[in-house]
């Protein structure tokens, strides 16, 4: 017998290294079944398990972007279909209005049943499991779907929105390429964006039989207690971390002149927080507008990190916080408001103010510095590190991936036989990282040299507003973005720019330092 009551400690430990095991053989399935550079290579998805109601209860340390806004789109497929979901259906969801981050983000949701679609136990689903994979094109008006000019999102490629993917055990493959090319700018791999699905589906598959042999070896009952109980103890862990944080203020300007203003205030009494995003810009015409899940998802990653404990990011996290983001916002936009930037550059930005705000660590490169070129053939996209920002009692990091992203480079091997292009050089960025008494990480410099014409974009921040140093310390250097071409002229680039690029022309990425903490002593 189990305590059904409270958990047992030992148990509870054990609970949520499986939670998070069956998370992780998700992810190793959808990377070694998946076709596309992106997933396969650079890492870009993320897996989870939920609760029948949709809250997170478990996930690989995957893309935290990704992982705190899925439990979203969970949430809107039992919102729409409810008492229409069945045995061995599998749903799509991308819709950046109903808990989706941007439409390369791709989210297959399977409910799991006691049994599958021929004979049935449970009427409503136990559990969920979702893989989210960005895919490398999903159409818009740029190859690989991250234009830097949007200001629609239509402009920004295809909306699944709760689609049926997997109708019963059958793949609807008709229906879901007819939705990929009835569109004003339609996918250009549909193949590749099916065998991604596939990829994802199997995923699923992996983790709705690895919850089944959980559930047949500890029972329904216990199985579902003991995700409560991990929720809970999220809940406690980031109530203990509260405690010792104080109030604080913080706001920062991004390169377009918009800004993001946060306001933290702790309550000792009950070790809550309300985090308020009030005065924070309206929805830009621009595609630097984060969707409401995308905000919140970096505010649970924000207080996710300053748990000391060894917990599984779930939705117990978040029930500490008050989250006041006003509609309208460009935290909270309003369809049909462009979004592609803000998953992936405001989001930054959101957890740097965050930190700001709590006086824990400087700024770090602030930016995914996302990259991708293609034509109607290759559709390629890659994010480039940065350095990290310095704390308390460390420095930063020379050359990472910070905060909301969380992906690989692709090996060069791979991308030059990928795709007809050089990594001509790639190396640090000596001095990029502010000075303090704890020093701010280096960026990178990243050339890209194209073997045949092609169009090439680019979506950062940091080129004109430096990351913030604290208590004294320098900010980091702002990156930049320029073009070599092969006749030796150089064009220099702006935060965002679309560009054609010739054969033996060099794309040349300089990524932002982090910035410093503390005075030099």
């Amino acid at each position: 017998m189990y305590p059904k009551s409270q958990p047992d400690p030992v148990r509870l430990e054990i609970f949520k290294n499986l939670y998070q095991f069956i998370a992780e053989q998700m992810g190793i399935v959808l990377q070694n079944t998946a076709a596309s550079v992106n997933i396969k290579e650079r890492l870009d998805f993320s897996c989870a398990i939920f609760d029948s109601s949709g809250s997170l209860v478990a996930n690989a340390p995957h893309i935290p972007v990704h992982l705190g806004s899925m439990s979203e789109s969970v949430r809107s497929l039992i919102q729409d279909h409810g008492n229409n979901i069945k045995p061995g259906n599998v749903y799509l969801s991308n819709n950046p209005y109903n808990g989706g981050t941007h439409l390369p983000d791709v989210t297959a949701i399977t409910p799991m049943f006691l049994s599958n679609y021929e004979t049935t136990v449970s009427s409503s689903p136990l559990f969920y499991v979702a893989a989210r994979g960005h895919q490398a094109d999903i159409g818009g008006i740029t190859p690989g779907s991250m234009p830097p000019h949007s200001t629609i999102v239509e402009e920004e490629g295809i909306i699944f929105d709760n689609f049926l993917l997997v109708e019963q055990g059958n793949f609807r493959e008709t229906a879901v390429r007819e939705l990929l090319l009835n569109h004003p700018y339609p996918a250009r791999n549909p193949a590749q964006n099916i065998a991604d699905f596939n990829a994802q589906i199997a995923a699923n598959e992996r983790g709705v039989q690895e919850l089944r042999k959980m559930v047949s070896h500890y029972g329904l009952e216990v199985v579902q207690a003991y995700m409560k109980f991990v929720q809970d103890n999220a809940d406690e862990s980031v109530r203990r971390a509260i405690n010792v944080l104080k109030d604080g203020s913080f706001t920062y300007e991004m390169d377009s002149g918009a800004f993001i203003q946060v306001k933290v205030t702790i309550n000792r009494e009950n070790r809550s927080a309300i985090i308020d995003f009030t005065g924070t810009s309206g929805q830009l015409n621009s595609n630097f507008n984060a969707p409401k899940a995308v905000t919140q998802a970096a505010v649970l990653y924000v207080f996710r990190t300053l748990v000391d404990d060894s917990i599984p990011l779930n939705a117990g996290c978040l029930k500490p916080l008050e989250i006041i983001i006003p509609e309208g916002c460009m935290l909270n936009p309003t369809y049909p408001a462009a979004v592609v930037a803000g998953n992936v550059e405001t989001s930054q930005t959101i957890v740097d103010a965050l930190y700001g705000a709590l006086g824990v660590m400087a700024a770090s490169a602030g930016t995914m510095n996302n990259f991708t070129f293609g034509n109607e053939r290759y559709q390629y996209y890659e994010t480039i590190c940065g350095g990290s920002g310095a704390g308390a009692n460390f420095d930063g990091t020379d050359a990472v991936q910070t905060h909301m992203t969380n992906s690989r480079l692709t090996d060069p091997e791979i991308l030059e036989t990928r795709y007809p292009v050089m990594v001509e050089s790639f190396c640090l960025r000596s001095g990029s990282g502010g000075k303090g008494q704890y020093s701010g990480g280096n960026g990178v410099i990243r050339r890209i040299k194209f073997l045949e014409p092609m169009t090439a974009n680019i979506l950062s921040g940091h080129r004109r507003v430096p990351p913030f140093g604290l208590n004294g310390g320098e900010a980091g250097k702002v990156g930049h973005n320029w073009i070599q071409r092969q006749d030796g002229t150089q064009e220099n680039l702006d935060s965002t720019a679309t560009v054609e690029m010739l054969s033996g022309d060099v794309f040349v990425i300089e990524t932002p330092g982090g910035g410093g903490f503390g005075s030099t002593p």
